[in-house]
C-alpha cells in the first residue's frame, strides 16, 4: 500500500513534529511535509497553543518558496482537524490547496475530530490514506491519545537509584546520585510535560526548583505540589520565580480557618491552592490526574517525588511509565524507591514492560510501561 519514498516522507513528517515536543502542549505534536515532483516545497510542525497547526506552517512554507501545492502529496503525522478550536479547521486550508493525496500517519482520537477530517478530503475528492508509520506517531503523542481517549494524562514516574534500588541515605542526602549526563536527560523528559509533581516532602529535604534548566525551551511546565496539611515553606524555591505557566499546590481540604489563611498566603504570591481529599483526608490522586486532564488539559505529567509518594502512586494506579536511572554504585542501608507494602504473594505484583534501556553516561537508564 505504501512504498519506500512514503515512508521516506513520512519520516521527515514526524522529523518535524519531533521539533514540537517541546512545543506543542496541550496540542498534539504534528509534522507535515508538502511534496512535489519528487520535492519537499513545503514543511511545518505545530507551534505553541493558539499558534498555527503543522499543516498551515507547511503550506506558508510552501507560499513563501514560490511554491503551489496544487496536485501534491501532503504527508501529516495526524489526521488534519476539522473543527474550529484556538485556530480554523486545518483541514479547510488544505482542502483550498487542491493536493491530488493527503497521507496521514494516524486518526485524530480527539471526538470533536475522529475521522471526520479524512471524509471531508475525500469528499473533496482527494485521495486519503491513513496508518503510514501509525506506531510512530502515536509514540510521540501517548499524552494527547491518553488525554482524549481515557480522559487521563500519560503520567511519568522518573527515579534514580543505586544499583540496590536506594534514593537516599538514610539522612536524606540524595545529590547526586546520577551523572550530570543523566540529571540533563531528566530535564529533556521534564520539558515534554505539562506538569512536573512533587510531592511536599521533596520540597522541604531538598528544596528544588523543579523547572527545566539542561535544555533549550520556549515554555515552562506547570509545577504541582502534592501538600494535604499546606506544609510548602513560604520560602521554598519551587515557588519563585512563578512564569506564566505557575505554580499549584494541592491540598486534602480548605475547611478550616488555619488552612484557609495559609491558602491565601500563597495565593498573594501568585500560587494556586486547590482541594481534593480522599476518605483517608490525603490528596486523592486519581482524581487530581483526571482534573488535570479534563479540565486543565493536560497531556503528559512528569513526578519526581519520594519514597511515600512514589508508593501511593504506584498502589494507587496512577502511573503510566516508569523512567529510572541506575547509577553504578551500592548506597547498602537507605531510603527505597517507593513506599510499598508487603505482598502476600508473588501472584500480587505489578508487572512492567522494558520498552527502551540503554547507558547516559555512566548511568544505566531504563523505560517501562505497565504490561
Amino acid at each position: 500500500m505504501y512504498t519506500a519514498v512514503d515512508h521516506q516522507w513520512m519520516g521527515e513528517a514526524l522529523a518535524e513534529a519531533q521539533k514540537a515536543l517541546y512545543l506543542a502542549n496541550p496540542n498534539p505534536r504534528v509534522g507535515c511535509v508538502i511534496v512535489k515532483d519528487g520535492q519537499v516545497i513545503g514543511r511545518g510542525f505545530t507551534q505553541r497553543v493558539g499558534g498555527p497547526h503543522a499543516e498551515i506552517q507547511a503550506l506558508a512554507d510552501a507560499k513563501s518558496n514560490g511554491q503551489d501545492p496544487a496536485g501534491s502529496t501532503i504527508y501529516v503525522t495526524l489526521e488534519p482537524c476539522s473543527h474550529t478550536g484556538r485556530t480554523p479547521p486545518c483541514v479547510d486550508a488544505l482542502i483550498a490547496a487542491k493536493p491530488a493525496k493527503v497521507i496521514a500517519a494516524m486518526g485524530d482520537p480527539n471526538p470533536l475530530v475522529s475521522g471526520n477530517g479524512l471524509e471531508k478530503l475525500k469528499a473533496a475528492g482527494i485521495e486519503v490514506q491513513c496508518g503510514l508509520m501509525e506506531s510512530d506517531a502515536q509514540t510521540l503523542n501517548r499524552g494527547f491519545i491518553s488525554r482524549m481517549t481515557r480522559g487521563l494524562p500519560w503520567v511519568r514516574l522518573k527515579i534514580a537509584a543505586s544499583l540496590d534500588g536506594r534514593t537516599a541515605l538514610p539522612n536524606g542526602e540524595s545529590q547526586w546520585i546520577t551523572g550530570s549526563l543523566a540529571r540533563a536527560d531528566g530535564h529533556h523528559w521534564r520539558a515534554q510535560a505539562c506538569a512536573i509533581v512533587t510531592g511536599v516532602g521533596t520540597v522541604k529535604e531538598d528544596d528544588p526548583s523543579l523547572n527545566v534548566r539542561e535544555v533549550q525551551t520556549q515554555r515552562q511546565p506547570w509545577r504541582i505540589i502534592v501538600d494535604s496539611k499546606l506544609e510548602t515553606p513560604l520560602a521554598a524555591k519551587i515557588l519563585n520565580h512563578v512564569d506564566p505557566s505557575g505554580v499549584m499546590i494541592v491540598c486534602a481540604n480548605l475547611n478550616s480557618s488555619e488552612s484557609q489563611e495559609k491558602a491565601r498566603a500563597y495565593e498573594a504570591r501568585g500560587i494556586e491552592v486547590i482541594a481534593m481529599a480522599n476518605e483517608f483526608g490525603k490528596v486523592d490522586l486519581p482524581k487530581l490526574f483526571a482534573y488535570l486532564a479534563q479540565e486543565r488539559e493536560m497531556n503528559e505529567i512528569h513526578v519526581e517525588s519520594g519514597f511515600k509518594l512514589n508508593g501511593s502512586m504506584l498502589r494507587e494506579g496512577c502511573v503510566d511509565e516508569l523512567l529510572l536511572y541506575y547509577a553504578p554504585f551500592f548506597l547498602g542501608e537507605g531510603i527505597g524507591m517507593a513506599n510499598l507494602p508487603a505482598l502476600p504473594s508473588l501472584k500480587s505484583r505489578q508487572d512492567w514492560k522494558i520498552i527502551e534501556q540503554g547507558l547516559i553516561g555512566e548511568d544505566f537508564r531504563l523505560r517501562l510501561i505497565k504490561s
